[in-house]
């Protein structure tokens, strides 16, 4: 999806008509994608699409991002480092992006910011007629459990500037009712400033087959047979996503099927991940599927014997939906984000506890040879995933939008009298 904005020329596709003009208009102020945070730019891009699309003569909504300016990382010698790129990002969230919106938001009416961790941007904006998704509270985490998240003095400094934007605003949308529980328990909005918005699962994944990805899944697993046997992970190598967790287990299912292979999708293994796999005892049974298409990624899913979501902490749980929705089984931590988006359709383990995870992993491949349970298992996911639509995000986003907005419309009542 190209966003309405993408540099910092402000672009019209044609003068306003006197109906535009009458109607709320909305940015959807979306991540820069440099950042390369797929599901913040997945929540952008559908929220756009189907609220564009469905709600024409309610809202007039443009995606904005700003042009992402190269500065440490254009230069010679060092600007292939991270110290460089993390230099950028910094200052192009706090610096480049504000600038911007200081110039352009008196075009808008009503402001969406997708990530919470950009909430740094309200100070820039009318907090009453702004509106956060916030998708978990690790972004604070350094603020408030010190001793578990380490971060050097400046960090916290910019992550209590965020906070502080985040708190101003007038509502704030929760991917999940964890979430919501969170901040409530924190105390940072009253309950009718919170609601519960799921993301939606990507119209293109689904359990219809294709030949040419579910054959380019065959390739790249190595597995020419019709029905590969491999474990799928998708996601980044972050702490709480427990990497190392997820490759102790799969080494216990190798015992009892030593032909199985691990797909992991979104990010390779990093130097600590490929250390651990080593010791293990896995090479030749890894496959690293990063940056991949949606197209693949639906193959990917509808193709592996079980999704491995092995995190100790989750906002929500989107590879569990998107799983299911493509008919393979999930065996999820134990955790109330993952619940809440599996259901009764996953299965769920301890955090950590290999020989659980061992036991419920090889339980689900031995189905595979029963025929009818695995149908079952498939059926039962995909009828749970289908509660999770773009279209009723779109549609309970909007109530969102109309409730802040008749909020902050002057009250227009009369100026009482002193007798």
């Amino acid at each position: 999806m190209t966003p309405a904005f993408a540099s910092e020329t402000f672009v019209s596709g044609h003068p306003p008509s006197n109906a535009e003009m009458l109607t709320p208009r909305v940015a959807l102020l979306c991540d820069f994608h440099e950042e390369q945070w797929p599901s913040m730019d997945l929540v952008g891009d559908m929220l756009f699409q189907y609220l564009a699309a469905g709600y024409p003569g309610e809202i007039a909504i443009d995606q904005v991002v700003p042009a992402w300016h190269r500065r440490f990382s254009g230069l010679p010698l060092i600007g292939n480092t991270r110290h460089s790129y993390n230099a950028d990002r910094l200052i192009n969230r706090f610096s480049d992006y504000p600038r911007w919106l200081r110039i352009h938001s008196d075009r808008f009416d009503l402001f969406h910011i997708v990530d919470h961790s950009y909430a740094q941007l309200v100070h820039e904006l009318p907090p009453e007629r702004t509106i956060v998704t916030c998708h978990d509270l690790d972004t604070f985490h350094c603020l408030f459990e010190p001793k578990r998240e380490p971060r050097p003095r400046w960090f916290r400094a910019m992550m209590q500037r965020t906070l502080k934007g985040f708190q101003q605003v007038a509502h704030v949308i929760c991917v999940s009712e964890a979430t919501r529980d969170e901040l409530r328990c924190r105390g940072w909005f009253r309950d009718d400033q919170l609601s519960v918005i799921h993301s939606g699962v990507h119209p293109d994944l689904s359990a219809d087959p294709d030949a040419a990805t579910d054959d380019a899944v065959r390739r790249l697993v190595g597995d020419d047979s019709r029905d590969p046997l491999y474990l799928l992970h998708v996601g980044t190598n972050v702490p709480r996503k427990r990497i190392d967790v997820l490759l102790q287990v799969f080494a216990a299912v190798l015992k009892e099927f030593p032909q199985a292979r691990l797909v992991k999708a979104g990010e390779a293994l990093d130097g600590a991940g490929w250390a651990l796999a080593h010791s293990l005892g896995l090479q030749g049974h890894l496959v690293m599927a990063p940056n991949v298409d949606r197209g693949l990624l639906a193959a990917l899913y509808r193709n592996a014997a079980v999704l491995l979501q092995t995190s100790d902490a989750e906002g929500f749980g989107l590879p569990v939906i998107e799983a299911l929705a493509c008919g393979c089984p999930v065996v999820a931590s134990n955790l109330f984000p993952l619940r809440e988006a599996g259901g009764v359709a996953a299965l769920y383990c301890p955090v950590g506890d290999i020989a659980a995870w061992g036991s419920a992993v090889n339980g689900i491949l031995r189905e595979r040879f029963g025929g009818l349970e695995r149908e079952r298992r498939r059926a039962a996911g995909r009828l749970h995933a289908a509660r999770f639509s773009w279209v009723e995000a779109a549609k309970q986003t909007l109530a969102v939008y109309r409730s802040v907005l008749d909020a902050s419309k002057p009250t227009n009542k009369p100026a009482q009298v002193s007798v």
